[in-house]
């Protein structure tokens, strides 16, 4: 059997001159290795090194020794490559040692460390330059505490730097190997291993050097058949490993250059060395000194090596299966889409689109719902089916384009900073403190819960007052991206709910076109004028918006176009509207109504100055210290000009006082006199400095001026001045002169230049050249409201009015009672008229029994102004003061305003718009004001600046009405 192995590879080793040819190289075994090694087609000449130089400095070093011995001894082995040069191994029985932290040293084999302590590095180079470059390597124990399959090499290391003396003694194992140092770089030592060692006592501490014993393996039989049998049976495992590892064949070849010697034991030896088994057992070889046990011992961990490479195996052919699969259906997807290129049936344009398309999904296409990404591959698989030439290319490649381009599971990161979203929301407007106080809600609940939800939120207001605007700043606070579409006189369904891809230029609807617009799934979606949806032939908008607007639904939004869910869940939807009555109940019940009244003029007076003119004198390009607008003329501005509740028309005017103002300006600047212009000119009045100011200025040029002096003749230059000749004197007190007559100048320049500048000053006066005549008159018609005439108060869409009710006496006569009215009133209005009517009779009955006067007087009652259309029950009460105010020929009391419905019985029932009509009061000078008393709680609500200054009367009953007003 024998002789089977090595006679096929004897040509090999006939020609590998790096095996030395002594006394026992023509062994079996050396020949075995000899032809494993040849099997290999790749030599290396290094083992366990990365140095290059590692291998030809042993080879050298040997080769000198080898030569030294040959002169000095014939007889000895030439075959031993590892050769000491002047000190003998045998002769080492003090060593310094070296702890190895992850496998032990064999003999034979190389072995790179990094000695991070500098005083066992010093030690190493020292003992080299001594001539005895060896040491000893011991296998460190591992910790008891730690787990040796958690701890990293890092950790390792430090526990090594950290050991010293006997407490690293103790953790080192007895046997070791003597090794000698063949190179030093740095703090990395190349060691090769010579012979095993045990440990017997500590030397010295720092560097560890510890006292050894030279081991020698037991004595055996070479020719023992079990043995043998036990070696043969390595060398066989070692064949079959060596046919799957190249790297095995790297470690027969660097051992073979370098162990001239080869026996059974240092069989055993290599095979665990080159193994890839654990510390444990490899020292376990390393310290059996019977030969046949240290063969079986190496035979379990070539087994189980052989094992490891078959399982290496299965899996290297497994993926390489797979990838060989996958190339060929690579190639042959390639190879059709050449032929369909070159019989027409494909061109380039789709595999674009189609690479496009995957592209847009790749960075979310693990957000991406599983049935959407099922549509969008089945329609991308269509689409390279279909001919570019075709309608339905058009239609699938449209469709493919809105579902990739939308942001499938992508949201923007929120704002939950209570504190910035009040500061950002107080920046852009004054007021709206309802408003402003839901947004903080929602952001504290979203704070609170990690996560925030959709809602939907309906602004009700007149118009102007900031309905719009402050949706923005919504956005700006909540850090969301900002969509708004208006569904004022939309009347078709598909601009809601989108088209069928069926019809021709069919298009997603707007809540589709808003996603991929914003490209963030969480948006602030503005709704304007949902309260003027209209109603066509192509459906009923209002009743498709209940699916959006439902917290419930939208969930699962699905749009015609699309046809597949879309989760709205997390978008803000905000509404606006200016009359909550116009919107369907059923879509109004899926809203939170927040209702913004309007500004009184305080509050008009803020937004003005602080924000209006600001954004107005920069929009016309006007310092602000070009003109100046006192708080007389904005407050006649808004009392004549703008009394409606927003303040849409107060910009206006305000715009149009700054053109003007920029237009005097640019004339006055290019000296042009204006002839024939329809506006006339305000003089310009100019920035008169005081006194004091004026000699401040005086006395800080003249500090300039001593500065400069001083700069152009420093004190240490003065002897030299005094010292120079006449000229250069002459010449520097004429330069001393012309730099003063130069600052004068400018000084005098710059005074002209500010007296040119000229501050325009709007003031009530001259308020009508700028804007006009007064739109409006005080609404009190009445100092002292005559017989028959009361004020009600009334509430419009632009907000709150005051208006007069007048009843008058048209004729007397038996039985001729009769009422008639007239001001455009609606029909409830004019039912409360005949309710009043009826009302005021009864309580003239029980207050003057015998008073005749509504049975037998025809009256007539008007409510100017006559061209405003004019409903609503709440005048009830002030109806039937103004009856009996006649019938009594009693005038009210002065500066009295009332409102409130009025059953038959007399009682008096709440009103809407309690926060318009108390405005309206204040702005006519109303004192005194008669709420019905289940109004109490709405006034109480309102704003102290609001309340100030007026005496609230709240009344369940007409009777109370009638001691109050006479």
């Amino acid at each position: 059997m024998l002789k089977v192995l090595t006679s096929s590879c004897r040509f090999h080793a006939a020609f590998t001159p790096q095996v030395r040819r002594g006394t026992e190289s023509n062994t079996p075994l050396l020949q075995v290795l000899v032809s494993l090694r040849c099997s290999s087609p790749y030599l290396y000449r290094r083992f366990f090194c990365s140095d290059s130089t590692d291998g030809s400095e042993l080879n050298s070093e040997a080769r000198q020794a080898e030569g030294e011995r040959e002169g000095g001894n014939a007889d000895s082995k030439a075959s031993a490559a590892i050769v000491p040069t002047v000190f003998r191994p045998e002769d080492c029985l003090t060593v310094l040692a070296l702890p190895l932290p992850h496998r032990p040293l064999f003999p034979g084999v190389y072995m790179p460390i990094y000695v991070k302590d500098p005083k066992v590095l010093a030690a190493l180079v020292e003992s080299r330059k001594r001539q005895a470059p060896y040491a000893g390597a011991f296998l460190l124990k591992e910790d008891q505490g730690t787990d040796p399959n958690v701890v990293s090499a890092s950790d390792t290391e430090k526990n090594i730097c950290e050991l010293k003396g006997k407490d690293l003694f103790s953790r080192l194992h007895e046997v070791g190997t003597l090794a000698q140092i063949t190179s030093i770089q740095g703090d990395q030592v190349i060691l090769i291993g010579h012979r095993r060692i045990r440990m017997t006592e500590v030397v010295s501490e720092e560097p560890l050097t510890v006292k050894v014993d030279h081991l020698k393996e037991q004595p055996y039989n070479k020719d023992d058949d079990v043995i043998k049998a036990t070696s043969f049976e390595v060398l066989s495992t070692l064949r079959d490993v060596l046919k799957t590892s190249s790297l095995w064949k790297d470690h027969v070849q660097t051992y073979i250059q370098h162990i001239g010697d080869f026996n059974y034991a240092r069989l055993a030896d290599f095979g665990a060395a080159i193994s890839g088994a654990n510390q444990l057992q490899c020292q376990q070889v390393l310290e059996e000194l019977d030969v046949h046990k240290r063969l079986q011992l190496t035979l379990e961990i070539v087994k189980k090596e052989m094992e490891i490479s078959k399982i290496q195996e299965s899996i290297a052919k497994a993926i390489e299966e797979k990838i060989s699969g996958e190339q060929r259906r690579y190639l042959l997807n390639e190879q059709l889409k050449a032929i369909k290129k070159e019989l027409g049936l494909e061109t380039d344009d789709k595999t674009a689109l189609s690479a496009k398309f995957r592209e847009r999904l790749e960075p979310n296409k693990e957000k991406i719902p599983a049935h959407v990404m099922q549509v969008i591959e089945e329609e991308l698989t269509k689409l390279q089916l279909l001919e570019a030439s075709s309608s339905e290319f058009n239609v699938t490649r449209n469709y493919l384009d809105w579902l990739t381009a939308l942001p499938w599971g992508s949201y923007s990161d929120e704002n939950f900073d209570v504190l910035r979203a009040e500061k950002i929301l107080d920046e852009d407007h004054y007021g709206l403190t309802d408003v402003k106080e839901r947004i903080l809600e929602f952001i504290a609940v979203g704070k609170l819960r990690g996560t925030s939800q959709g809602k939907i939120i309906c602004l009700s207001g007149p118009p102007g007052v900031g309905k719009t605007s402050i949706v923005r700043s919504i956005a700006r606070a909540l850090n969301r991206k900002f969509y708004r579409f208006s569904v004022g006189g939309l009347s078709d369904v598909a601009e809601i709910k989108g088209h069928r891809r069926t019809y021709i230029g069919a298009m997603p609807g707007k809540m589709v076109q808003c996603l991929k617009s914003v490209g963030t799934a969480n948006p602030l979606v503005l709704i304007d004028e949902i309260d003027k949806l209209g109603r066509g032939h192509a459906g009923d908008p209002a009743s498709a918006m209940l699916e959006l607007l439902d917290p419930e639904q939208n969930a699962n939004f699905l749009d015609h176009y699309l046809d597949v869910p879309i989760d709205l869940a997390k978008v803000l939807f905000v509404c606006t509207a200016n009359v909550v009555e116009m919107i369907p109940n059923p879509l109004l019940d899926r809203m939170e109504v927040i209702a913004i009244a309007g500004y009184i003029t305080d509050e008009k007076m803020h937004i003005a100055r602080d924000y209006l003119e600001k954004s107005t004198r920069e929009t016309c390009g006007i310092k602000p210290e070009q003109v100046e607008v006192t708080d007389s003329a904005l407050l006649a501005l808004i009392e004549n000009y703008c009394r409606e509740a927003g303040v849409r028309n107060l910009q206006k005017q305000i715009e149009k006082i700054y053109r003007k103002i920029a237009l005097k300006l640019v004339r006055k600047d290019d000296k042009i006199e204006p002839q024939n212009v329809g506006v006339n000119e305000v003089k310009a009045e100019p920035v008169h400095i005081s006194d004091e100011l004026k000699s401040k200025e005086e006395t800080q040029t003249g500090a300039k001026s001593v500065e400069g002096s001083n700069d152009d003749k420093p004190g240490e230059n003065v002897a030299e001045a005094l010292e120079a000749p006449v000229n250069q004197m002459q010449k520097s007190t004429d330069e001393d002169t012309h730099l003063q007559d130069t600052q004068e100048i400018e000084e005098a320049t710059e005074s002209e230049t500010s007296k040119t500048i000229d501050k325009v000053v709007v003031d009530s006066p001259n308020l009508a050249d700028y804007v006009g005549k007064p739109i409006f008159h005080a609404e009190r018609i009445y100092d002292q409201t005559p017989v028959g005439v009361v004020m009600g108060l009334a509430w419009t869409s632009m907000g709150g009015s005051t208006l007069y009710i007048e009843t008058s006496l048209v004729e007397q006569g038996e039985a001729k009672g009769a009422l008639s009215v007239t001001g455009q009133l609606g029909d409830v209005m004019k039912e409360s008229a005949q309710i009043a009517h009826t009302v005021a009779r009864i309580i003239l009955q029980e207050k003057e029994t015998d008073n005749q006067f509504f049975a037998n007087s025809k009256l007539h009652l008007h409510v100017p102004a006559g061209a405003t259309p004019k409903d609503g029950p709440s005048a009830g009460c002030t109806m039937i003061t103004s009856l009996l105010s006649l019938a009594l020929k009693k005038p009210v009391k002065p500066y009295l305003a009332m409102t409130g419905e009025v059953t038959l019985t007399g009682k008096i029932l709440p009103i809407g718009g309690v926060k318009e009509k108390a405005i309206a009061a204040r702005r006519s000078d109303v004192k005194t004001i008669i709420f019905p008393s289940a109004n109490r709680r709405d006034f109480d609500e309102l704003a102290p600046n609001v309340k100030e200054g007026l005496d609230v009367h709240f009344v369940d009953d007409y009777k109370q009405i009638f001691d109050l007003a006479f």
